[in-house]
């Protein structure tokens, strides 16, 4: 398989696929492709497998793309302004991503819902909480919002992050929940009472502007209607 990834703010990946080649996405997802791609709609993997990934934010049915020929390609193209990245997993590599961040995947990639054990992460993490593993061989695409900072953390290395900033990491980096000191950064600072920790080893990509966010600044633009 053969991939480009063009445009920008509204980016598109192009795949290039023989015959056999298949790839998975979200309904939706898909922009144009050749007409030897075969779709084919299911839970991958069963009823359960298709619960948890609507707990994850996507969704209960998935869309598989196959090659009936040689020389076929199919694009996928992201749902708001921001990155799309790749990811090869060969060799034993394993993502966790924000819970929405799946664009399109090889058939030979598995996604996961990947929750945080620890009790304090759990209640207090939100975007950061429920979280999807993309695990297996083969490459994935993830939508990333705005654009994206990297990250390399040694061993023991921390970074302090509002959660909803946190797009990927590698499974070798430790997320968890840590409070704001002082009741007056509590109270005044804007930033709420956690905020996200993430310690090394491994690499961590930071999105500069989540969709959340986006949608905060816009609604809080918008004046009151007058009836």
């Amino acid at each position: 398989m053969r991939y480009e990834v063009k445009g920008t703010p509204f980016p598109v990946v192009t795949c290039y696929l023989e015959r056999g080649e298949a790839m998975i996405t979200e309904r939706g997802a898909m922009s144009w492709m050749t007409d030897r791609m075969k779709m084919e709609t299911n839970t991958r993997g069963g009823f359960m497998k298709g619960l948890g990934r609507m707990f994850s934010g996507e969704s209960f049915f998935l869309n598989t793309y196959t090659a009936e020929g040689d020389n076929q390609f199919i694009t996928f193209g992201s749902s708001f302004p921001g990155r799309i990245l790749d990811f090869n997993l060969s060799g034993g590599r394993t993502i966790i991503a924000q819970k929405d961040a799946l664009l399109a995947m090889e058939k030979t990639v598995e996604m996961d819902v990947h929750f945080k054990k620890r009790i304090g992460a759990g209640f207090f993490g939100g975007e950061g909480f429920v979280m999807q593993r993309f695990s297996g061989n083969g490459f994935v695409f993830l939508e990333i919002d705005g654009d994206v900072v990297e990250y390399d953390l040694k061993a023991g290395e921390r970074l302090l992050i509002d959660q909803g900033h946190l797009a990927a990491m590698e499974d070798t980096v430790q997320f968890d929940i840590t409070t704001v000191s002082g009741a007056k950064n509590v109270l005044f600072g804007g930033e709420g009472l956690f905020l996200g920790t993430l310690t090394g080893p491994g690499k961590v990509w930071i999105q500069t502007m989540p969709m959340a966010s986006l949608v905060d600044i816009i609604l809080s633009r918008i004046p009151p209607s007058r009836n």
